[in-house]
């Protein structure tokens, strides 16, 4: 009986506010408070601002007009319930500061008339603003999951090898564009396509989805990599009109040691070999995907030495043709020599942010960047060292294909850090 006396003195200083409570716990209360929250602070401080004002200089009847930047600041930062409250509290300050200086009656239903004017107007661009706002995150949700769809995202370690990809989309907004890349580890070794396509919008989306679902498809399915090429072609052929077409470079690693590369009317990759960046120029123009029955030129195959250490770098226009204040071009291979370093994602996350400041921090065009490395001996297991690349003077010479000339440049020791 003691312990339930006890307990009961121990809450007896709760009970005489039983009213308060029920009251602070109606629907009315938790409206009002609701509405307190969604008042923005910002266009309150202005409305505060112009009372201290009145108190301080007793010029507040001068500046009363100014009222109105209240609801109109709180349009473009908050909820229509926000601005109203922001409205609400205008016309109470304006009707305080009209009273305290005597202002004439006709005067104050004019300040008062705009007020509730713009608080009604700014409501509704609220509203339209909101609704706006909701169909953009819709539509970014769906470009999203497009992205995830065509582009899919790249493992850190493909096979024997290391990757890492940066992609921007000119409309950062929609973040898809016309630029396309996949790789794929496939029964004839890691393949890759990095390519761009002409134009821009829906249109260009369309033709990079075809592009990449029929390489996947293709990847697996044919030993050589020029029937890869080929058989994209001829997808285009039946899908793209007259002056449409895909610039595109399509590279894979069917052994140890040995890279192959078709460029297709595409910027050359770069192969990074120690310290050395040296471009891998085709050693005929071969003319665009889609464009083959305009040109007799056929692609071609080439053939350069990779081995441990050995880094390929492919990329699109819209890296090489960023341009700065002063018009001038990115330039790509400085860059990659003075961010390189042994792990893939570092180097492209440096490359990307040294591409957004020479550009001032938005890119212009779409921008993709694969990047493709063989770890060395020590990560990979296998000897050091690159198998000498076998003589395709013969069977890929016979079907137009081109072996890199020239010995491999000396390499460094793998040791560099970012």
């Amino acid at each position: 009986m003691s312990h339930a006396r006890q307990h009961g003195r121990d809450h007896s200083p709760i009970r005489p506010y039983p009213r308060v409570l029920a009251c602070l716990r109606s629907p009315g209360a938790r409206a009002c408070a609701h509405w307190v929250a969604e008042t923005p602070a910002l266009p309150v401080l202005v409305l505060c601002v112009i009372v201290a004002i009145d108190m301080l200089a007793g010029t507040g009847r001068i500046w009363l007009p100014l009222l109105a930047t209240g609801p109109a600041l709180a349009a473009a930062t908050s909820r229509p319930r926000g601005v109203l409250g922001v409205g609400a509290l205008a016309v109470l300050l304006g009707t305080g500061i009209a009273h305290r200086h005597d202002m004439a009656l006709a005067h104050l239903s004019v300040v008062l008339t705009a007020l509730v004017t713009v608080t009604l107007a700014g409501s509704l661009t609220s509203a339209l603003r909101a609704r706006r706002e909701r169909v953009l995150a819709a539509v970014r949700s769906v470009a999203e999951t497009a992205q995830h769809a065509l582009l899919q995202p790249v493992p850190e370690t493909v096979g024997p090898f290391q990757a890492a990809v940066r992609y921007s989309a000119a409309a950062a907004e929609a973040r898809i564009g016309g630029d396309l890349y996949a790789l794929v580890p496939t029964p004839y070794g890691v393949r890759m396509i990095v390519g761009d396509v002409r134009g821009k919008g829906l249109p260009a989306v369309g033709t990079a989805a075809l592009v990449l679902g029929v390489f996947r498809e293709a990847a697996y399915d044919e030993p050589d990599l020029l029937d890869v090429v080929g058989r994209i072609e001829r997808s285009l052929a039946r899908n793209l009109g007259g002056d449409d077409f895909v610039t595109a470079v399509v590279a894979g690693c069917p052994e140890p040691g040995r890279l192959e590369v078709v460029n297709c009317g595409h910027a050359p990759p770069l192969l990074i070999r120690g310290t050395e960046v040296t471009a891998v120029d085709p050693v005929r123009p071969t003319p665009p995907l889609g464009l083959r029955a305009l040109s007799e030129d056929t692609p071609r195959l080439q053939v350069v030495p990779f081995g441990d250490g050995d880094q390929l770098l492919l990329y699109t226009d819209g890296v090489t043709e960023a341009r700065d204040a002063d018009r001038a071009f990115y330039p790509l291979t400085e860059g990659v020599t003075r961010h390189l370093c042994d792990e893939p994602a570092r180097t492209l996350a440096a490359l990307h942010e040294d591409l957004l400041d020479h550009v001032g921090g938005r890119l212009h065009d779409d921008a993709a960047l694969l990047l493709l490395r063989r770890p060395a001996a020590a990560q990979g297991g296998e000897p050091a060292g690159a198998p000498p690349v076998p003589d395709v003077d013969g069977a890929t010479a016979a079907r137009g294909g081109t072996s890199a000339s020239g010995p491999p440049a000396p390499r460094a020791a793998d040791s560099r850090g970012c």
